[in-house]
């Protein structure tokens, strides 16, 4: 069972029972298929309706979706996520992804990353070069790039904070 909230307000149980689908104890049954253009096309109950997946936050759990022109941004919570919330707990404040410090002084020759991209874990971030070697520091989580702190051909300690995740 899946929780989805469309734009902070909405709230939809999403459920798969007897190879059927199930939204909010009501079953559908809705046509969709990709076109090669990436946009997706839905029939359901009898009305055609256009879907273009604009963003992907994996880590927020996250879906900004454009059906006909209007942008609907959805937050989903799998079983575990409302079995914590119903404990007290949240799952997305407990996940903090740490800053990208440099693990030895040197030259950072190239930022490969912007503020609010999001980065998968084993994604190169930076290069460091330190003992006339290049070092690529990578994500050691998926997170989304909060800040970027280095600056291209300059020199840092040991430590110093490069990027800055959320």
């Amino acid at each position: 069972m899946l929780q989805l909230t469309v734009n902070d307000n909405n709230k939809y149980t999403v459920e798969e029972a007897d190879g059927a689908t199930l939204i909010n104890g009501t079953e559908v049954r809705p046509d969709i298929s990709k076109l090669p253009n990436g946009i997706f096309s839905v029939l359901l109950n009898g009305k055609s309706y256009t879907a273009i997946v604009e963003r992907v936050d994996q880590t927020a759990k996250e879906i900004d979706i454009r059906v006909d022109g209007q942008l609907y941004t959805t937050s989903i919570q799998e079983p575990i996520d409302l079995l914590l919330s119903n404990m007290g707990l949240d799952l997305k404040s407990m996940q903090k992804a740490e800053p990208v410090k440099a693990p030895m002084p040197g030259l950072v020759l190239k930022v490969l990353v912007t503020p609010g991209q999001v980065v998968n874990k084993g994604d190169a971030l930076v290069i460091l070069e330190a003992m006339k070697m290049e070092n690529v520091l990578k994500a050691t989580a998926t997170a989304t790039v909060k800040a970027v702190k280095a600056t291209e051909r300059t020199a840092v300690e040991k430590g110093a904070i490069l990027i800055e995740m959320e």
